[in-house]
């Protein structure tokens, strides 16, 4: 008799807990349904807002229990030009789908009666195609070359190299019908200063993180909107190279140049790059640059300046006092 009351209650506990689990699954695709619901409306009106300059279509909304929310397979056209760009997906990243469900409630974000962001919180953009021979693509080089007030971009070892910019001309030279690009960056509060955590990549071409900290706090400094100064207290670069330098090598001398040639030419790329920054780049960063060209995979530069500067008063210095203000040093590896 005690078995069969025993097993009655196991029994009667097993749906109970499957009656929970059943609710808990139920209650959460309902608010995924919702939220996506939401989503999608504030979508739309934002294509619909769109719709003047540039026509947008996309595939779907989707989030994850790992808390990221997205725009999926985003088609785009700006008025004006002929061809597409393409995007995979991109939204937003925080620390779980708890934290999406609260994104839309603005006082679940409040203390005291004061904003207050995730511990973290991120953007994504991912699988960005851009056909190399886009019509926006063409134009957007043109427009760069004259903003810089040049004329000889295509000279050879500028064109190889992308002293001024890669060219559509030079990237379907290299093998590149398509940029794939993808990007992301996040944002946490490190006590009295933030950080912001970046990655960019393009297939075929390179791997890029980036890592800056920042004075202040996140919320209030990032309020500021165009009138923000960042004050950078910490910076750190690594790139990774997935076969472009030894594509700009071949196509280099493919144009006549000699290996020589294309070195130094790889060189005088990278100081102009410098020097489009402010920067004249002193032998602790060229150096280890040398040795990167030299069959290294990966270059990294750091800079820890005695005292977070604001990055917009930089170019107020002499550019060869540059790499001293920011103690930047470089590695090979």
């Amino acid at each position: 008799m005690e078995l069969c009351h025993a097993s009655a209650s196991l029994a009667v506990m097993g749906k109970a807990i499957l009656g929970f689990i059943v609710s808990v699954i139920a209650a959460y695709f309902a608010i995924k349904w919702q939220m996506h619901s939401d989503v999608e409306y504030a979508v739309d009106m934002a294509v619909l807002g769109l719709s003047p300059y540039a026509v947008v279509q996309y595939d779907g909304i989707s989030s994850t229990m790992t808390g990221e929310l997205t725009i999926d397979g985003i088609r785009a056209r700006v008025k004006g030009f002929q061809d597409e760009v393409f995007i995979e997906r991109m939204g937003v990243d925080t620390p779980s789908f708890w934290h999406l469900m609260k994104l839309g409630d603005v006082d679940a974000y409040m203390e005291d009666g004061t904003p207050k962001l995730p511990e973290y919180f991120g953007v994504l953009v991912e699988g960005v195609r851009i056909p190399t021979g886009a019509d926006y693509f063409k134009r957007l080089h043109r427009e760069t070359i004259e903003e810089l007030g040049v004329s000889d971009d295509e000279e050879p070892a500028n064109l190889c190299t992308g002293r001024y910019g890669l060219s559509p001309k030079a990237m379907q030279a290299m093998g590149y019908p398509d940029m794939i690009l993808s990007f992301t960056a996040g944002f946490r509060q490190l006590g009295s200063r933030f950080a912001m955590e970046a990655s960019a990549s393009a297939v075929d071409m390179f791997d890029m993180n980036m890592n800056f900290v920042f004075a202040g706090d996140m919320l209030s400094e990032l309020s500021k909107g165009a009138h923000y100064k960042p004050k950078m207290a910490e910076m750190s670069l690594e790139y990774t190279d997935r076969s472009l330098n030894e594509r700009m090598r071949r196509y280099c001398e493919r144009l006549g140049l000699t290996a020589e040639q294309t070195h130094a030419a790889m060189i005088d790329s990278f100081r102009y790059f410098g020097s489009q920054q402010g920067i004249e780049f002193d032998e602790y960063v060229m150096d280890p640059y040398i040795d990167f060209l030299d069959g290294k995979q990966t270059f990294v530069v750091t800079a820890k300046p005695r005292e977070p500067i604001t990055i917009s008063q930089i170019k107020l210095y002499k550019p060869a006092d540059v790499p001293a203000l920011l103690e930047l040093s470089a590695e090979a590896r």
